[in-house]
């Protein structure tokens, strides 16, 4: 179990700048999106409006994270063994100014520490990675991007990339290093991303996150900051798990994929494949009818486990998204509803109003019941790395078994 210490902060305010890459930059002030968090009369709250731009504070005073661990530690069972502080923010940890007072502090409570994501651009000196893993950080998840301090310097705008790399050198050879790169077609993949494996190994990382580069609506970007590289296309998502899949064979490192694949655990969607059939016999009966809403990734998997369950009266329809829990209502404005049945089951987690699903989804003249699904129907690369492929079937038995229900539920009964 893993406690967050929110330190805040701002993208590109608090983590000296953008990445050349970031997913924040180019943003515009959009209106609220809409999301399953918001009061039914009203579009907006703070999930799917400063929250989704992560532009809600800046970076806090330490006392008041350590009042807030204090306060979460209360709830908890301070015994557990597994118990873990997670030092993460809106900005870049790194660059958090009171990090060593506040790893100091949590110290106290003998409990150990995992740095969230950080690009390390606020290490200017190496020498912290050393006094922070005294402290009690035993864990770093840390935006590589390359191994390369000139490639660095340039994409990341690491004004330090020496020092960088060194500490997370330090980290690799002392606390669990999960490293992470976005992947730029012609930038960091090829003979530069074996260069940073090759590194990674010798350093002594445990594990490698690859992250396909969004640089479309459709691959994710929903706040007007499209595109973030003109001209630059990103890699199919084919192309993507291919590389994830030779890397991973490659190297000696747990190497996983977002948003696929994770080629230990078979993740995302491992019940999907033919030899996992058996365990769909532990999913209830389906006895309601309903269309399920997802993205284009995660369609045919959803498809290919309801044709196995014999779900007749469940059909599957996929949007231009990429990821489920980013579309919005233009990608259901987009649906062809001739495709829809009387009852639909959106994403948990996507970022529409419950009254624009109605509304659009009943746009053609059938008043369709809209219900919503579970937030996830899988893990994916950035969980799934810590996980056996029995964890992943038992987690997505678990959430596709909370799927039927929604259809169970929501769904028209036969007769």
């Amino acid at each position: 179990m893993q406690i967050v210490a929110d330190v805040g902060g701002i993208p590109g305010n608090d983590c000296r700048g953008f990445c050349k890459y970031c997913y924040f930059k180019k943003v515009k002030h959009i209106g609220p999106l809409g999301c399953k968090n918001c009061f039914p009369g009203k579009i907006g709250c703070p999930q799917c409006s400063e929250g989704v731009t992560e532009t809600k504070e800046e970076f806090k005073m330490p006392f008041f994270v350590v009042n807030e661990v204090q306060t979460t530690l209360m709830m908890t069972n301070p015994n557990d063994n597994n118990l873990k502080v997670n030092i993460s923010g809106g900005g870049d940890v790194s660059c958090y100014p009171h990090l060593e007072k506040l790893t100091g502090t949590i110290n106290q409570f003998d409990i150990p520490m995992h740095l969230g994501y950080t690009s390390g651009k606020g290490i200017d000196d190496a020498s912290i990675a050393n006094r922070l893993i005294n402290h009690g950080v035993d864990e770093v998840t840390f935006t590589l991007f390359a191994s390369d301090p000139k490639i660095r310097s340039e994409w990341v705008k690491d004004p330090n990339s020496e020092e960088s790399l060194k500490a997370a050198k330090t980290f690799a050879e002392s606390t669990q290093l999960h490293a992470a790169s976005v992947i730029i077609p012609g930038v960091n993949d090829g003979d530069i991303l074996c260069k940073t494996c090759e590194d990674l190994e010798q350093w002594g990382a445990k594990a490698l996150i690859l992250m396909r580069f969004a640089n479309t609506t459709n691959q994710g970007l929903i706040l007007g900051n499209e595109p973030i590289i003109e001209g630059l296309n990103s890699h199919s998502v084919d192309e993507f798990q291919k590389l994830v899949e030779e890397i991973n064979k490659d190297y000696n490192l747990r190497v996983t994929g977002t948003p696929v694949s994770d080629p230990e655990t078979g993740a995302p969607f491992v019940i999907a494949k033919d030899e996992n059939e058996i365990y769909l016999q532990f999913i209830q009966e389906i006895t309601g009818e309903a269309t399920i809403i997802t993205s284009s990734i995660a369609a045919p998997y959803i498809k290919k486990v309801f044709d196995k369950l014999e779900a007749d009266d469940v059909n599957v329809v996929a949007t231009k998204k990429d990821i489920a829990c980013l579309i919005t209502k233009k990608d259901l404005e987009n649906l062809d509803l001739s495709d829809v049945k009387q009852t639909a089951i959106i994403p948990g987690r996507c970022f529409v109003h419950q009254t624009d699903a109605k509304n659009i989804l009943s746009s053609d003249g059938i008043d369709r019941i809209v219900g919503r699904g579970p937030d996830k129907l899988s893990v994916d690369g950035e969980m799934s790395g810590t996980l056996t492929e029995e964890n992943v079937i038992e987690r997505e038995l678990e959430l596709f078994r909370d799927l039927v229900e929604a259809i169970n539920f929501f769904g028209m009964k036969r007769s």
